[in-house]
């Protein structure tokens, strides 16, 4: 139920819905005026809202001190288990939260939920608030139904002056959720709503870095990694924090990850890693970061599939081009581990204005002059594997697609080309010689020698 719901006022009498409405709106001098006609102040309406929680949700001083003055209950709860206090929190007033607790409020109380004041301030990034409560000495461990600390709620909820507070108090960095899972929905809310709440379920064996990156903070990724958050510690389906950022797209997320040492190819239930993900999901910026760092190409998910593989099956033909130039760049540097000192490296296609003219004239070869078949013979004469070819042919768009095959491998070679610093014109034409195509390549070579050389650097191809 929303909060627009918990507000309406079936269930009420007429004057007992006028002294819910004053409240809310701090029309003092009406509710004084009610009052005195001996409207019942904890009258509740079909949630079980009284007056008091109107007021204290509002942050009206007048309305809450005038309500208490008149019979009403301080730690009257509502059906979602909230009380004044508790929504004092949740609302971040922190001067009504004062007023509460010094008429007598139950500071150690909770919701339905299992949501104490704590895990509601902090949720909703208020910071006076939560500095209050943790003043008072509320316990920063306790948990939710779900299994969620306060820290777990400031981290899902973006807020890294929250999760500092709690961590200068004492919060566990490492605390691991031990909710049931299921369908539930996280419920550091007074109410199941919010952008955040409604985008995730909780999972046992969540850490505060797993909500920080279903939230997508970077701050608060940043401050729980520098207080020594575990980068590695998986949940009940195996997902580390990094497969949750990749999953869900969030690049600095991965970045950060990424410099600090994660494990990239830790494997979740399904056997998939964040490269895996990626794959799936066609997030190229997101596997560019992951295949620079070095990543095990090899490995397999649960259907035996590589991330390769994944890439070709779901048609992401950009992706299967960037693995298969960072395979060959993995074989190319084993044999030459310095030769990139100082060098740029990337494997996202190349549309730089200076090898434009080259890149021409690979398309003509590949849609003018190679027969069906004589990109493969090019492709295992320059080390192609098996898995490559396959991995490009998977591609089909009709019986002339292999002039789009060759072309696209053509461009892969020439990303290696350039990876170690060779003359593409004398590459190519040995490559053409080696196939049988001496012809081709004489006539090639004087246009390829027109063109400018490759760049000597590594770039983009």
């Amino acid at each position: 139920m929303q909060e627009e719901l918990a507000w309406a006022t079936d269930g009420l009498l007429p004057l007992e819905r006028q002294l819910h409405e004053a409240a809310r709106q701090n029309n003092v001098s009406r509710m004084q005026e009610l009052i005195g006609r001996r409207v019942n102040t904890r009258a509740r309406n079909h949630v079980g809202r009284v007056a008091l929680h109107w007021a204290a949700g509002a942050g009206h001083e007048q309305a809450v001190r005038l309500l208490l003055e008149h019979e009403a209950a301080v730690d009257e709860e509502d059906a979602f288990g909230m009380n004044a206090l508790l929504l004092s929190a949740w609302f971040g007033h922190l001067r009504i939260l004062q007023i509460l607790v010094n008429s007598g409020a139950k500071i150690h109380c909770e919701s339905k939920e299992g949501n104490t004041a704590l895990h509601l301030a902090a949720g909703r990034g208020h910071m006076a608030v939560l500095q209050r409560l943790v003043d008072i000495g509320l316990d920063l461990e306790e948990q939710n139904a779900e299994g969620l600390t306060a820290l777990h709620a400031a981290a899902g909820g973006s807020h890294p002056d929250c999760v500092q507070l709690l961590l200068r108090a004492g919060s566990t960095v490492n605390a691991l959720t031990q909710g049931l899972g299921g369908g539930a929905k996280p419920t550091v809310t007074a109410f199941p709503t919010g952008r955040w709440t409604e985008s995730h379920t909780p999972q046992k064996n969540l850490s505060c870095l797993h909500y920080a990156a279903l939230s997508g903070s970077e701050d608060v990724f940043r401050v729980l990694i520098h207080a020594g958050g575990c980068t590695n510690v998986v949940d009940h389906q195996g997902a580390s924090p990094l497969h949750l950022a990749v999953r869900h797209n969030f690049p600095a997320l991965v970045r950060l990850l990424i410099n600090s040492d994660s494990d990239l190819n830790t494997m979740d239930n399904r056997q998939q890693t964040p490269l895996h993900l990626a794959a799936e999901h066609a997030w190229q910026d997101i596997a560019e970061m992951l295949l620079i760092a070095g990543v095990d190409l090899n490995l397999r998910d649960k259907q035996g599939k590589t991330a390769l593989a994944v890439a070709a099956r779901s048609n992401h033909v950009s992706l299967v081009d960037m693995i298969i130039k960072a395979d060959r760049f993995y074989r190319w540097e084993k044999d030459h581990p310095s030769d990139l000192s100082g060098k740029s490296l990337s494997f996202k296609q190349d549309h730089r204005q200076e090898t434009q003219q080259l890149r021409s004239v690979l398309w003509r070869l590949a849609s003018r002059y190679l027969q069906p078949r004589e990109w493969k013979k090019l492709a295992y004469s320059w080390e192609f594997t098996e898995a490559h070819v396959y991995a490009i042919e998977q591609q089909w768009t009709g019986t002339r697609s292999y002039q789009e095959h060759g072309h696209r491998m053509l461009l892969i070679w020439l990303h290696g080309v350039a990876t170690a610093d060779e003359n593409p014109s004398k590459a190519l034409f040995e490559g053409l010689v080696a196939i049988g195509r001496r012809d081709l390549a004489e006539n090639i070579r004087k246009k390829a020698n027109a063109a400018p050389s490759a760049p000597r650097r590594c770039t983009a191809m």
